[in-house]
């Protein structure tokens, strides 16, 4: 029970330092920073930050991912290639 508690703890801390990591890209007066979870965080267009554009990539990028792991765990997961 003790290993499981732990392999948890860890999984926990590497979710959030995953979380941490950030990514920038500026180019053509565009500028978006996204999260090593894959979301974004910040989006401007010359200046102007734009957050409904960010909460509706965020929310299609969540949506893509649900079918994706839907179509692996119909597929068999991860199981048949170890």
């Amino acid at each position: 029970m003790f290993d499981k508690a732990k392999m948890i703890a860890q999984a926990f801390r590497l979710k959030k330092a995953v979380e941490a990591e950030m990514v920038e890209i500026e180019e053509n007066g565009i500028v978006i920073k996204v999260s090593g979870d894959q979301k974004i965080k910040y989006l401007s267009i010359n200046g102007v930050e734009n957050k409904a554009l960010v909460d509706t990539i965020n929310k299609i990028l969540k949506k893509s991912q649900e079918v994706a792991a839907k179509k692996m765990k119909d597929m068999g997961g991860l199981e048949g290639l170890f």
